[in-house]
């Protein structure tokens, strides 16, 4: 029903900034709640951030409060992630998902993008 493209990514050092973008697919969405997750190889996926199709709302995982960001332009079918004061255990790949009617929850994405690497080194 969507598509995701992450981008963004790269190599940084501790306390650099970066802002993951996700570009999407389709005239419909505004009415995704938009995600971004990572992963470490072995790991599972882990929430990091959420924001609710309309804007109004946003999640965060605790150990990303206050240096993450998320925020979404519909206008571009576009959402962000801006990462601010990054640490060598935000090292993952990053992925961008998307779901219908979602939020609050975090288990109901459906949809996946390839991810980004996000490489911190200390």
């Amino acid at each position: 029903q969507v598509q995701l493209v992450e981008s963004g990514g790269g190599l940084v050092q501790a306390g650099d900034s970066l802002r993951l973008t996700c570009t999407t697919s389709g005239r419909t969405f505004s009415r995704y709640d938009m995600g971004w997750f990572r992963q470490t190889p072995g790991k599972e996926r882990w929430f990091v951030a959420a924001i609710r199709s309309s804007g109004d709302s946003t999640y965060y995982a605790d150990s990303v409060k206050g240096r993450f960001t998320i925020s979404r332009d519909n206008a571009k079918n576009t959402v962000y992630l801006q990462m601010n004061n990054l640490k060598p255990e935000d090292t993952a790949v990053y992925y961008c998902g998307a779901g219908r009617y979602t939020l609050p929850t975090t288990s109901g994405f459906g949809s996946w993008g390839q991810g980004t690497q996000v490489t911190v080194s200390s």
